[in-house]
């Protein structure tokens, strides 16, 4: 018998090709589940909510199996996957979208299993705010709830957006998209406008430069894990967000601290991710290099 499910992650999967300024890689496994949920795996049992097409690769769903991330959620329809392809500039932080086609993903709907339904923790990645609130009403009583979004939703869905983040317990977002969703530049002005919605905590992240995380009575600012050299970024914020919430699932508890203790192994989880592309460094990754890293890490933060 499998283990019962811990953590739900709802989101895209896709096949990307990417190019950075040193490398291009064609076919390779992308999508916001794929990454939060490999990230996840080093810490609790998750299950997989998307679709894919009937072209999706059998090997891609054998890593997924071997990281033990449990498939009931996955579903497949006929046609092609979601694909998307970008470049990435110099700084590694900028990039531009070459092609998008969403596929079997533009007529997606997240149906969860019945063993899903009951999973303390919830994490709704980057999809359509409508489909976000279709998965609310599927799930029984959640522990806690954590929604991501994007610019898009914001510019084309924000009233069913405001709707589902005052269903959740954590909003997460970038810098520029909090400063889009409220029209604040000052990030603590934002933190504290999205705030208002309904959230407990809001949780901004800021690349390379770290994440801040915003409560009412609150505030906690993480820096990233320095990095000589990394490979690819892509999925780096669904890698930290996926290891926040598998950490968060593995300690049984929702408070404040633990929030942080979350963050910090997120981080971690993020900056193997980002050294090799897709889940090629994740998929050789044990826990014991997460702890390792984790004591260096927190060595380097001493005050």
């Amino acid at each position: 018998m499998s283990q019962a499910i811990n953590l739900t992650i709802v989101g895209s999967i896709g096949i990307d090709t990417i190019e950075t300024p040193t490398e291009k890689r064609e076919e390779i496994l992308g999508g916001s589940v794929s990454y939060a949920c490999a990230a996840a795996s080093f810490f609790t049992q998750s299950g997989m909510v998307g679709v894919v097409g009937t072209d999706f690769p059998q090997t891609f769903r054998d890593r997924w199996t071997k990281m033990n991330i449990n498939l009931d959620g996955l579903q497949t329809q006929e046609g092609k996957t979601f694909r998307w392809s970008g470049v990435y500039e110099a700084n590694m932080d900028n990039r531009t979208t070459l092609s998008t086609d969403l596929n079997v993903f533009e007529e997606f709907s997240p149906n969860l299993p019945e063993t899903y339904r009951d999973a303390p923790y919830l994490f709704l990645g980057n999809i359509h705010p409508a489909l976000q609130l279709h998965v609310l009403e599927q799930v029984h009583t959640p522990r806690f709830v954590l929604i991501d979004t994007m610019d898009l939703w914001i510019n084309i869905a924000k009233e069913e957006l405001t709707q589902v983040i005052g269903k959740c317990d954590m909003l997460t977002l970038n810098e520029s998209e909090a400063q889009l969703f409220t029209g604040e530049h000052s990030l603590m002005q934002a933190a504290k406008a999205l705030i208002k919605l309904g959230p407990d905590y809001v949780l901004i992240k800021k690349g390379g430069n770290g994440s801040m995380l915003y409560s009412r009575d609150d505030l906690f600012l993480l820096h990233a894990y320095p990095l000589d050299t990394f490979a690819d970024p892509t999925g780096a914020g669904d890698s930290f967000a996926g290891g926040l919430m598998g950490a968060l699932a593995a300690s049984g508890k929702t408070d404040a601290e633990a929030i942080r203790q979350a963050m910090v192994y997120g981080s971690v989880v993020a900056s193997f991710g980002v050294e090799e592309f897709s889940l090629d460094r994740l998929q050789r990754l044990d826990r014991d290099q997460i702890d390792q890293r984790l004591n260096q890490f927190r060595a380097i933060c001493r005050i």
